[in-house]
């Protein structure tokens, strides 16, 4: 059983990276991949051997939670997570404002003791309650021997503020009986609370903003519906709706699942309604639809109403299978994410080993007049360190790009099509039902004594399409089953120069074949099933989804609209996509390995008085998450 459970509690990549691990241990999994912008995991499991419930506690036992309740929705889940997220956001700008100006002696609360000591009271309960969730899982975590963000935020606060504490009682007597000046840094302690609960809220909406295009699709799926019992209609939840039922349908409703129409009217006709069907196959001109005729779930009738008998309900729609498909294919990995998940999982204990390092080599160097310096050198270390941006670089993007592709009417089945899509530099197409639309109104005992334009007509911009494709540098081959004459009129029209006639399936496979030989990556764009084996051959397959089901299976990609220039749009998403994976991935690297070291005080070493203070450490750990996500939702705008 494949399965897609969403999960509460990831932070970064890391947290990703442990639940994967954790799963992938278990008995009776087959595969798994996390998503952190998704906020999810792709199970592949054996129900005979694990269930959903020990997934459950597995993950629970490392600070996460696997929501698998019937009654308990992902979405108000996260939506509650958001509400006490922005709650505890909110009261530590407060709490860090207040200690702050304490701090600066911008407001006066007594002596520098008793200013001191409302300062731990503030960032106690700052603390407690607005960081609990970092100090909870990094707990859990220690106990399972993993670490993520949470550690370094509990480390970096927690020591922090245990030495103000201790400076806040013993600092007179400890560091200035020896002349050493003292200070206490509940700011620096509150303000990474502050800072790092303020990068996940701007991260949570700019992650939600990558999964518009589910919850657009999502969005197509009516919640009630009408339902003709004893001759009465009657309106009924979704869920209620059995196969065999029979329901109405009126102009402006939304159709809530796939069936047949049993009886159809309209003022234009009276035995037909007219029905958009626009945001399932992009297609324009509303269908006209007859008794006997399909209807698909989330499509409207624009004219007249229906009645049809539900065939296909639930997860079972067409509309269901294309979300299942667009989240799993979001949910997918680069072959690059691969390493970077393996790199987060060292990342943590190599970020605490030179945070260890930097104290250690502070307090060698100048003693016990430099351990205030060291300490906060550490935890500046700590704090700076971003795993989250390594994490979220490559799932963002590809969510983002997967969605609009979705939006254009393109389905890609997983990471690894959208990424070869941008190599393609070969394509080799079908003809008829692919590149040219057959008429069924003509007598096709009588078709080669008619002109080719009324056997087929070549399907709108489709000569764009082809043109659009090799002025990028891409080969086109035509192949056709047709008499030589036919093939070459329509290859013509196409402006296609590459063509074949009189082929067989086996002639369309050995062209493909002959293709990748030369060093081509090659796509195949058909419909039929004598062309599923040239698809399970390219590199890329492409499949029209008014085609057979045995292509669309067999394809990495699926076009759900005639449009075939959603293939060149296609071509350029998966070049943007990867050239912005590319985009975040550098800034991500390049962040960590630029401000680590300024954080550690390395400067100092060229007579150079700066240094990355934990507060704005704290900022910038914030700004490099969110300014990732930010980066990847580009892509939504892109023609």
């Amino acid at each position: 059983m494949k399965k897609t459970v969403p999960i509460v509690g990831m932070a970064c990549a890391a947290c990703a990276a442990n639940v994967e691990k954790r799963l992938k241990g278990l008995k009776g999994i087959q595969s798994v991949a996390v998503s952190l912008p998704g906020r999810s995991a792709q199970i592949d499991y054996d129900p005979a051997v694990i269930s959903l419930e020990k997934m459950k506690q597995e993950v629970n036992n490392a600070g996460y939670d696997l929501v698998i309740e019937s009654g308990r929705s992902a979405d108000e889940v996260s939506r509650r997570e958001f509400i006490l997220l922005r709650r505890k956001t909110i009261l530590s700008w407060l709490s860090s404002a207040l200690i702050m100006a304490i701090s600066m002696r911008w407001l006066v609360v007594g002596s520098r003791d008793m200013g001191n000591q409302v300062s731990l009271l503030l960032s106690l309960f700052t603390l407690l309650y607005c960081g609990r969730v970092f100090y909870q899982t990094a707990f859990r975590q220690l106990i399972h021997r993993m670490a993520s963000m949470d550690t370094l935020v509990a480390l970096s606060t927690g020591i922090s503020f245990l030495f103000s504490v201790f400076n806040t009682f013993w600092g007179d007597s400890v560091w200035g009986s020896r002349g050493i000046e003292w200070h206490t840094y509940y700011d620096a302690s509150v303000m990474i609370i502050t800072f790092v609960l303020t990068g996940r809220l701007l991260e949570d909406k700019a992650k939600d903003a990558t999964a518009a295009s589910i919850r657009q699709l999502m969005g197509l799926q009516p919640k009630t519906a009408r339902i003709l019992q004893d001759g009465a209609i009657v309106e009924v939840p979704i869920s209620t709706i059995e196969r065999g039922d029979v329901l109405e349908v009126r102009a402006g409703d939304k159709i809530p699942v796939d069936g047949e129409v049993v009886a159809a009217e309209s003022f234009m006709k009276a035995d037909a309604a007219y029905v958009d069907e626009s945001m399932i196959t992009g297609e324009p001109t509303p269908a006209e639809k007859k008794i006997g005729d399909d209807v698909l779930a989330g499509t409207i009738p624009s004219q007249g109403k229906l009645r049809m008998r539900a065939r296909q309900i639930g997860e079972d729609t067409a509309l269901a299978h294309i979300i299942q498909m667009v989240q799993e294919a979001q949910g997918s990995k680069a072959p690059v994410q691969r390493i970077v998940d393996q790199a987060a999982l060292i990342f943590v204990p190599i970020v605490a080993l030179i945070s260890l390092a930097t104290f250690l080599l502070w307090w060698i160097i100048g003693g016990n007049t430099a351990l205030p310096q060291a300490i906060l050198s550490a935890v500046a270390v700590l704090v700076i360190a971003c795993p989250c941006a390594m994490g979220l670089a490559t799932p963002t993007a590809l969510m983002v790009g997967i969605g609009k592709a979705a939006q254009e009417k393109v389905l890609i089945k997983d990471a690894t099509a959208l990424e070869r899509l941008r190599k393609v530099d070969a394509m080799v197409i079908d003809k008829t039902g692919t590149l040219t639309i057959p008429n069924q109104d003509i007598d096709f005992t009588k078709a080669d004594d008619l002109p080719l334009e009324a056997r087929e007509s070549l399907k709108p911009n489709a000569a764009e399409a082809m043109q659009s494709l090799q002025n990028s540098g891409v080969e086109v081959y035509m192949m056709s089953g047709d008499k030589e004459e036919a093939a070459r009129y329509w290859a013509q029209k196409a402006g296609i120069e590459h063509y074949k006639s009189k082929v067989l399936p086996q002639d369309k496979e050995d062209l493909v074949r002959t293709l990748q030989q030369r060093g081509k990556t090659v796509a195949m764009v058909g419909d039929g099933i004598n062309d599923t084996q040239a698809l399970a051959l390219a590199d890329v397959s492409i499949a029209i989804g008014r085609g057979t089901d045995v292509a669309m299976d067999v394809a990495q990609v699926t076009l759900m609209s005639d449009d075939l220039r959603c293939i060149p749009k296609a071509i350029r998403l998966s070049q943007r996509t990867v050239k912005m994976i590319g985009q975040n991935l550098f800034w991500a690297f390049i962040y960590n390995i630029v401000c680590i070291p300024l954080a550690a005080g390395a400067l100092h070493l060229f007579a150079i008085d700066f240094q990355i203070t934990p507060m704005w450490a704290g900022m910038l750990m914030a700004f490099s998450s969110v300014s990732v996500v930010l980066n990847s939702l580009r892509l939504r705008y892109v023609a």
